[in-house]
């Protein structure tokens, strides 16, 4: 889980030139510092899904790479969530996954086996 967490935001390739997020819908886009400190994601989109792919890692002993990338198809939950399945290539596993967006703050949360295993973790916008 700690590698969903890492990516997703999970933790992508190329400057943004728009969102692919209806203009009612809570926008993740952008570069994003996990709270831990050993991680900064960019998410972007990436063909008609979104991605989030590591930028910078500090400790790379947990198999946490730059360039690890999901493929996040989400879609609105709430005003400020969105939800839907991440896909993480790097290890062949799909997460539950719903990021929620409050300014400059965002909580992801990643579940696997049907939602018995979650974990939740909180990033701030990169300046």
């Amino acid at each position: 889980m700690n590698r969903l967490a890492a990516a997703a935001a999970l933790v992508i390739c190329v400057p943004l030139c728009g969102s692919a997020f209806a203009a009612s819908a809570p926008d993740p886009s952008g570069t994003w510092n996990r709270g831990d400190g050993n991680a900064k994601v960019r998410i972007a989109p990436c063909g008609s899904n979104i991605c989030a792919t590591n930028v910078w890692i500090r400790d790379t002993s947990g198999g946490e790479a730059v360039g690890d990338r999901l493929v996040m198809t989400l879609r609105p939950k709430s005003a400020d969530t969105l939800a839907g399945k991440a896909f993480d290539a790097k290890r062949a596993l799909t997460y539950a996954i719903q990021l929620k967006v409050a300014g400059q703050r965002l909580v992801t949360r990643g579940c696997v086996a049907g939602g018995l295993v979650c974990k939740s973790v909180n990033w701030s916008r990169a300046r």
